[in-house]
């Protein structure tokens, strides 16, 4: 039996998705959450063979969930569950280490033969993206010596600082709680040597500029 945990919040789609499963007669839903800070902390106890993460909930995101949870135990598979095609979420979901990015839309059928491929060790990520995903990551080795003590994330984040995001949009833009982009942005000023965000903006428009 492939062990299966379903995060969405809107219990209606949790039903329908475990019924779904369930009728497959080799997948059993070991548990379910409608919340992505509940859900942080029944997966890793739970073990199962794929979790199945909604990407946009009231208190945070799947992505987030599937990278917490992964640093806890990296045998759990992320299927990442979205009703929107977004280039920076399913960037998000890679770095995360999810096993697989779906749209809603996707046939009942062809989620279940997803959660047995993902269970088997495969990925459901187009390699094409996943390659470009690294060539981006690899670039780092290129960037001015200012940047390199950033991480990929950081990086991402101080570009949207460039374009005069607030922190609640690099939010919704990175699929990541705000407290969260918060955090990233008080570490990236502190390892530039900076104490406002403007001044930030100011450098990443200069260092960002020259590479392009």
């Amino acid at each position: 039996m492939i062990r299966v945990f379903l995060l969405d919040d809107h219990e209606v789609v949790r039903r329908g998705l475990a019924d779904l499963l369930r009728s497959t007669g080799d997948i059993e839903v070991v548990g379910e959450s409608g919340s992505a800070r509940e859900a942080v902390q029944r997966i890793p106890a739970l073990r199962p063979d794929v979790a199945i993460l909604d990407a946009r909930l009231p208190d945070g995101n799947g992505i987030d969930v599937c990278r917490d949870v992964r640093a806890i135990d990296s045998s759990i598979k992320g299927l990442i569950l979205t009703s929107y095609e977004d280039d920076e979420a399913l960037f998000a979901a890679i770095m995360a280490g999810a096993a697989g990015y779906l749209l809603k839309q996707i046939r009942g059928t062809d989620l279940a033969d997803a959660v047995h491929r993902v269970a088997a060790g495969q990925s459901l990520l187009d390699p094409a993206v996943t390659r470009r995903v690294l060539e981006r990551i690899r670039s780092g080795a290129d960037e001015p010596a200012e940047l390199r003590s950033l991480t990929e994330q950081e990086r991402r984040i101080l570009e949207h600082i460039a374009e005069g995001l607030t922190n609640r949009e690099i939010a919704g833009r990175m699929f990541l709680a705000e407290k969260t982009v918060k955090n990233y942005v008080s570490s990236l000023l502190a390892k530039l040597g900076l104490e406002r965000r403007t001044q930030a903006a100011v450098l990443a428009t200069r260092l960002l500029g020259a590479r392009r």
